[in-house]
């Protein structure tokens, strides 16, 4: 690139697409080629460029090409993240679920635990100070409070089961091979 390494990554970055993307279309440009142009988010992660990563080339004809970009597009993930996760076996990922939905909906719930861990406090606080009365509007949350935190526990459990890799044998095995 002679020197054009840097200034290519900011431009694209700029732009919203990977270097190879940016490259693609500007020779299409260069060219008077039509041709289709593909818009791949670039990583949303900081650049990292050599520090644990390497460049994997896959082979596919357009059209997989597309429905990849755009299932990685869908669950909110760099291409990368979204191959790593589907060969790991991450159930979310695998079961072409939405994993910004399930991190939004554990985000959701433990917004709603820590209220219920603000509201105790003043509870408590209330409880301290002798003022009974104003505890008393504290009763219908407290008869719910051992479902609520059962439920939370429940969501958070089956959210991070899902975006985690399965440990099964074929998994492990795969990933020791590779």
């Amino acid at each position: 690139m002679h020197g054009l390494k840097a200034a290519l990554f900011e431009r694209a970055q700029t732009v919203g697409v990977s270097p190879s993307v940016w490259i693609r279309n500007a020779l299409a440009d260069a060219l008077g080629e039509p041709g289709e142009r593909v818009g791949q988010l670039a990583a949303p992660h900081p650049r990292s460029h050599g520090v644990g990563r390497v460049r994997v080339t896959l082979r596919m004809t357009r059209e997989q090409a597309a429905a990849t970009l755009s299932a990685a597009r869908e669950a909110g993930m760099t291409l990368g993240e979204f191959v790593a996760d589907l060969v790991a076996g991450v159930p979310v990922v695998a079961n072409a679920g939405h994993r910004a939905e399930h991190i939004a909906m554990l985000v959701a719930s433990c917004a709603e635990l820590s209220t219920f861990s603000r509201n105790l406090n003043h509870l408590t606080s209330l409880l301290r100070q002798g003022a009974y009365r104003p505890a008393e509007e504290y009763r219908p949350m407290l008869n719910t409070l051992g479902t609520d935190v059962r439920a939370h526990l429940d969501l958070a459990t089956r959210a991070l089961a899902d975006l985690r890799p399965r440990r099964g044998a074929a998994v492990r095995s795969r990933l020791a091979t590779a």
